[in-house]
């Protein structure tokens, strides 16, 4: 990490050292609630195991993955374009020695961090819920940071590209939450129609929860697992240099 990079990344956690104590509850709260809610409430009216799996076992890797897609787009829509177009605190930073590389890339490693403290808290309940089958469930992590990072640098290119926060709406509508719902975080994709699962296919989430299932439950990928890899680093590379063209272009401006 540059010396610009850390500078950026240091300016937002900063301002997070103040408020991280209003983040436990939805950090650990929240997952503690849907597994409850859903692994053991919906996974108690289920009579076969999914994969072999118990539900509640089996719906783990959905949600660590869906958390980070979710944390993701959030602190990727609304912070970026108050920053460019109401708060001027890019700009700001601009005036500095500070690159425009070293504003985006500061601000997406924030971004992973903040990814990361609640999905190590996901996997810390997941942990007293037993719901770890296998001692590489450590690989979560690193798996967790590159869906991250395929999704919150493309995110970055969105908000830096649309006029206002009412696009975000469409984002959500269209690109999250049938993400959510159908990449394979609540049921397999083999119950979906082939033209839905071929959609699904393409979601970065579903190469995310595939990895993650694996590391976590000792099960094979459907594709290779580097093929998945480099899957979601196109993402976050394509997504990066896009998110850098516009932030130049409209910091520029």
């Amino acid at each position: 990490m540059s010396t610009g990079v850390f500078s950026v990344f240091e300016y937002y956690l900063v301002g997070f050292r103040r408020a991280w104590p209003a983040t436990l509850l939805s950090a650990f709260g929240l997952p503690l609630l849907t597994l409850l809610g859903i692994g053991l409430g919906v996974g108690h009216y289920l009579t076969t195991d999914f994969d072999g799996i118990p539900y509640l076992r089996w719906i783990v890797p959905g949600l660590i993955a869906s958390t980070a897609l979710n944390l993701a787009v959030g602190n990727s829509t609304w912070p970026v374009l108050a920053k460019l177009s109401w708060t001027g605190t890019y700009g700001t930073q601009l005036a500095t020695p500070l690159r425009v590389a070293d504003i985006l890339t500061g601000h997406l490693a924030f971004v992973l961090f903040r990814v990361l403290t609640s999905c190590l808290a996901l996997l810390a309940v997941a942990a007293g819920f037993g719901a770890l089958g296998s001692a590489t469930a450590l690989l979560t992590i690193p798996i967790t940071l590159l869906l991250a990072l395929s999704v919150a640098a493309p995110t970055f290119a969105y908000a830096s590209a649309v006029p206002s926060e009412t696009y975000f709406s469409a984002l959500s509508r269209f690109a999250v939450m049938p993400m959510s719902l159908f990449a394979g975080v609540f049921f397999p994709i083999s119950t979906l129609p082939e033209p839905v699962r071929v959609l699904a296919y393409a979601s970065p989430l579903w190469s995310a929860v595939c990895l993650i299932r694996a590391a976590v439950q000792g099960v094979p990928t459907p594709w290779p697992a580097a093929a998945h890899v480099l899957y979601l680093a196109v993402w976050a590379a394509l997504g990066w240099l896009a998110a850098y063209r516009l932030f130049r272009r409209r910091l520029a401006g």
